[in-house]
C-alpha cells in the first residue's frame, strides 16, 4: 500500500534518495519501476490520494456499479517490452471494430463500418457508401503507407533520441516522410481521398486534443496524427481489461515490489538546485511541510508546472481542447440507420459530425470564441469489449458505458461557467440526430435518481488532475526526433514556447540523447511533456529512467 505523508515531520528532511519523482502517474510509475529494479533509492511523490493521474478508474455515479476510465480511456502506445521487461499482468484487448461513422446519402441513414478483423467487409461497406472501390483503395494504400511508418518509427521511441535525418533515412520512404513531416496533412489527405466523410475520418486521427486544422502550417495536426498512427507498430486502439485503473494498479504493484517508495496526499511545492550537488524538493503533506534530498528529480509533470516549481517562466500557457463526456446506459440506443447493430457500431470508434467540411467549421467557430453549433465527437463503448469494470448487479442488468471524446473545444470557450451545459447539449445534440430515440432515454439513473452522466472540460482537468490548461499532453506534441547536427537550437522547432526547459542542446549528456532533458542538469522530465510523450505510452518514465542509468553508467 502506499506510504503515508505524515511518515514526514512538519519541517522534516527526509533521507537523501537517488531519485526523487515528482508526480505518481502513470510515467512517474514506470520510471519508479525502473530505477528501483536497477538498485536505484525512489521515492515518488503524489498530490492526489492515489496514484494514476489521468489513467484511473472511478465509480462515478453513487449506487452505479461501473468503475469509469474518467479521463485517459485507450490504450495504443504503450511498449509491450515494457509490459514485459516490468512483469506487468495486464491485458488489452483489441476491438473487433475499428470505427463506424453515421452518414445520410441521397436522403438515407447510412453508414461507414471499418472492420478490423474483416477487410472484404469493409470494402463493402466502402463500396456501398462512395458508390464505388476508389476511396477504399485508397484508404488501403495510405494505412499501408502509415503501417509503414509505424513499424519504422515505433521502436525508435525507446531508444535514444534520433535525430531528424536519421529517422528519415529509416523510414526510407521519401513520399511517405514529405507526406507526415513536411506537408501539411490536409493537403495529403485532400490529394488521397475525394469523400468528404472519408476525408473528415482520417484526419480526426490530428485533431484529439489538439486545436489546430489540416492545413496549420505549424504542422502541429501532422504530429497529432503520428502519435496516434504508430502505436505499437499498428496504430491499434486497444481496451485496457479492469479500466485504465488496471494499468495504474499493475504499474504501481511492480513500483512497490522493486523497492521503490510511494507517498500519495504529497503537494510539491519547489525544486532548488544549483545543477551541481543535490536537488531538494520541497512538498507539503497533512501534518505539514517536508524536504527530499536527491542526486536527480525525475518530474512526471507538464513543463509549465515544473517551471513554476523552479521559480522559472513558464513562457506561454498550453491549451487543452476537448470535451470529455462518461456515461452508463440501461441499454445501447438504436440508429437511424437499421442496417447498423449498435452493438458493432458503438464497440469501435463512433465518428459524430466528423466530416471534413464540419472539422472546418468546428474550428473556425470555436476560435471565434463560439462553441461549435455541431461540435465533432468520437464515442466508445468499453463495456460491449471489456464487461469486467461491470459489478454483478450492473452486469445483470446489462448496464452499457459510453465515452464521448469531443474536439475542437478550447479551454478558452469556457472561461463562462453555463459554456459547459451549452457544450454538452450541443454534442448531445449531434448524437441524437443519428439516433433513432433520444439518448435520455437509454441513460441509466444513480442511486439519487439522477441521469448518468458527466462531462470534464479543460479548466476542469486542470483544477482535478492538474494538467496546465486542461492540456491532455501537457504541451503541443512533438515530432520524435532531435534537430539535425548544426541546426539552430537543440530541438525540433516544435518545442517553441518551452525553450527554456528544452535548452540542451542535442547529443549533451543522456538526458538530451532520450528526449527529457531540461536547463537543469540534474532534473529531467518523465512525463508527457517530454520529446516523445503524450498519450497513456509509459515512454517518457522508460527514457527518463534509462538515462538516469546512463549516466550512473549502467
Amino acid at each position: 500500500m502506499d506510504i503515508d505523508a505524515s511518515a514526514s515531520r512538519p519541517g522534516s528532511r527526509s533521507a537523501r534518495h537517488d531519485v526523487v519523482i515528482v508526480g505518481g502517474g502513470h510515467n512517474g510509475l514506470v520510471a519508479a519501476a525502473y530505477l528501483a529494479r536497477a538498485g536505484r533509492r525512489v521515492l515518488v511523490l503524489e498530490r492526489l490520494p492515489e496514484v494514476g493521474g489521468a489513467a484511473v478508474s472511478t465509480q462515478a455515479f453513487p449506487g452505479v456499479d461501473a468503475r469509469l476510465s474518467r479521463y485517459s480511456y485507450l490504450v495504443s502506445l504503450l511498449p509491450r517490452k515494457v509490459i514485459r521487461e516490468l512483469g506487468l499482468r495486464l491485458e488489452l484487448r483489441r476491438r473487433p471494430i475499428a470505427s463506424y461513422t453515421p452518414a445520410v446519402r441521397d436522403g438515407k441513414p447510412t453508414g461507414l463500418l471499418v472492420d478490423a478483423g474483416n477487410p472484404d467487409r469493409t470494402r463493402e461497406s466502402f463500396r456501398a457508401l462512395t458508390g464505388a472501390d476508389r476511396e477504399w483503395q485508397a484508404w488501403r494504400r495510405f494505412y499501408g503507407m502509415t503501417g509503414h511508418v509505424a513499424e519504422r518509427v515505433f521502436p525508435t521511441l525507446t531508444e535514444p533520441l534520433p535525430t531528424r535525418a536519421e529517422l528519415r533515412r529509416r523510414i526510407g520512404d521519401e513520399t511517405a516522410w514529405t507526406d507526415l513531416f513536411e506537408r501539411p496533412l490536409g493537403e495529403t489527405v485532400e490529394r488521397t481521398f475525394t469523400d468528404d466523410l472519408v476525408r473528415g475520418v482520417v484526419l480526426t486521427d490530428a485533431l484529439i486534443g489538439t486545436f489546430t486544422h489540416a492545413h496549420d502550417p505549424s504542422l502541429l495536426q501532422n504530429r497529432c496524427f503520428l502519435y496516434h498512427v504508430i502505436g505499437n507498430g499498428t496504430g491499434d486502439w486497444d481496451v485496457p481489461v479492469g479500466g485504465m485503473g488496471a494499468v495504474t494498479a499493475e504499474l504501481a504493484r511492480a513500483a512497490r515490489a522493486a523497492g521503490a517508495e510511494i507517498r500519495t496526499g504529497c503537494e510539491v511545492t519547489a525544486i532548488a538546485t544549483d545543477g551541481r550537488g543535490d536537488a531538494e524538493v520541497s512538498y507539503r503533506h497533512r501534518d505539514g511541510e517536508a524536504v527530499a534530498a536527491a542526486r536527480r528529480v525525475l518530474v512526471n509533470a507538464a513543463p509549465a508546472t515544473l517551471a513554476r516549481l523552479l521559480g522559472e517562466d513558464p513562457g506561454p500557457a498550453p491549451e487543452g481542447s476537448q470535451l470529455k463526456v462518461n456515461m452508463v446506459l440501461r441499454r445501447l440506443p438504436r440508429l437511424r440507420d437499421t442496417a447498423a447493430d449498435p452493438r458493432e457500431a458503438f464497440a469501435g470508434t463512433f465518428h459524430i459530425a466528423e466530416g471534413y467540411r464540419q472539422l472546418e467549421a468546428a474550428h473556425a467557430e470555436a476560435r471565434a470564441g463560439r462553441i461549435p453549433s455541431a461540435p465533432p465527437s468520437e464515442i466508445y463503448c468499453h463495456t460491449l469489449t471489456d464487461p469486467t469494470i461491470l459489478g454483478p448487479e450492473a452486469a445483470r442488468q446489462g448496464l452499457q458505458t459510453l465515452t464521448l471524446f469531443g474536439l475542437h473545444m478550447p479551454a478558452r470557450l469556457f472561461e463562462d461557467p453555463a459554456a459547459k451545459e451549452r457544450a454538452l447539449a450541443a454534442c448531445l445534440a449531434q448524437l441524437d440526430a443519428v439516433l433513432a430515440e433520444p439518448l435520455a432515454d437509454c441513460l441509466a439513473t444513480d442511486a439519487d435518481g439522477r441521469p448518468c452522466i458527466e462531462a470534464r472540460t479543460p479548466p476542469e482537468l486542470e483544477r482535478e488532475i492538474g494538467l496546465p490548461g486542461g492540456h491532455i499532453f501537457h504541451r503541443d506534441l512533438a515530432f520524435p526526433f532531435a534537430a539535425d547536427p548544426g541546426a539552430v537550437g537543440g530541438w525540433s522547432g516544435s518545442l517553441d514556447g518551452q525553450a527554456g526547459l528544452f535548452a540542451a542542446p542535442a547529443g549533451a549528456g543522456a538526458a538530451a540523447r532520450w528526449g527529457v532533458a531540461t536547463a537543469h542538469p540534474n532534473v529531467m522530465l518523465c512525463g508527457a511533456g517530454a520529446v516523445r510523450g503524450g498519450g497513456v505510452s509509459g515512454i517518457p518514465g522508460h527514457n527518463a529512467a534509462r538515462a538516469v542509468l546512463e549516466e550512473d553508467g549502467g
